[in-house]
């Protein structure tokens, strides 16, 4: 790649769909929709509950995470791997318990993570690609593949991760009679649509954060919707949304949104030089002709096969 200087690229190289991608401003739309997936599943979401004081912490939460994505797409190497150790030392140390049969069970059983990897990646994927950063099917069936390296930090078998579009939708459509909007959801969906805050701060809570809480609701799948018991738009309409708001937040030149800490880009670009900046257009040399807006293929959108494929 052209101005690409010798350096450790780490695990996802700047030729990857995961380089490209993960600059996009979107992924915060993206991340607070896995949280609402995420939280469907009731031994999972007791995992985070019963061990952390989330109505407290779910901002440091979500800091968290968008810093292991950054750290594992952007960092070295070794970074990355000392951030997957991390991450697995904790999670060995932690139990849950089911309040209804009093099981005690490890919040690290393979189950439980995978569900937790899956949710994330099918939320970058679907929000992302319905907001208008073009992906053709093969370069999300790339994408999917790309992260059994990312499941592989956190202590899953790579070989036991879904590595396309079709094995995602169909691990969703195995899971979902697991699936319920138990207390534990409803507390955070309740966190999402209204966070503590300075009472100073209400008015931009309710202008701002809730209409993005909203629009990550919205882009659940509809079995998520039904098991809530929240109506949100037709998926046309969330599909329109999404793309208004991905249209707005790429008028933000990148240079100003990368200054944000902990500027995983900014310091991945003086590592490996100019010529590994994330964009768009890179993937977009690849594809010949995309199709019209919701005419795609197929895309595992939380395992309903909607008609999304290229959301470009």
């Amino acid at each position: 790649m052209a101005g690409l200087q010798a350096g450790d690229p780490g695990l996802f190289r700047p030729e990857s769909v995961t380089w490209q991608m993960h600059g996009d401003p979107m992924m915060w739309v993206a991340g607070i929709r896995a949280l609402y997936l995420q939280a469907l599943h009731p031994r999972a979401v007791r995992g985070v509950l019963q061990n952390s004081d989330f109505r407290k912490d779910a901002w440091g939460r979500l800091m968290r995470t968008a810093n292991f994505v950054g750290t594992t797409t952007y960092g070295t190497t070794e970074a990355a791997e000392r951030a997957g150790a991390r991450v697995r030392k904790i999670h060995s140390m932690l139990s849950a318990s089911d309040p209804d049969t009093g099981e005690r069970y490890g919040v690290d059983e393979p189950e439980l993570l995978l569900w937790v990897h899956c949710a994330e990646i099918d939320s970058y994927l679907s929000v992302v690609r319905r907001s208008g950063f073009r992906l053709t099917d093969a370069q999300a069936d790339r994408y999917i593949g790309e992260h059994r390296t990312s499941a592989r930090l956190v202590g899953l078998d790579p070989d036991a991760v879904p590595a396309n579009q079709a094995e995602m939708a169909a691990f969703f459509e195995k899971v979902r009679p697991e699936l319920a909007a138990g207390p534990e959801a409803r507390t955070v969906d309740d966190f999402l649509l209204r966070p503590p805050t300075h009472p100073l701060l209400v008015p931009a809570r309710e202008v701002l954060w809730r209409r993005v809480a909203q629009l990550a609701y919205a882009a659940l799948p509809p079995y998520a919707h039904e098991l809530y018991g929240r109506p949100a738009p037709k998926p046309a309409t969330v599909t329109r949304q999404l793309r208004a708001t991905g249209t707005l937040l790429r008028c933000v030149p990148a240079r100003v949104r990368w200054q944000l800490p902990p500027k995983h880009i900014l310091r991945a670009m003086a590592r490996l030089g100019p010529g590994s900046r994330p964009a768009p257009y890179k993937l977009g040399r690849e594809v010949a002709i995309l199709d019209e807006p919701g005419e795609g293929r197929k895309d595992s959108n939380g395992g309903d096969r909607g008609r999304w494929g290229t959301a470009g």
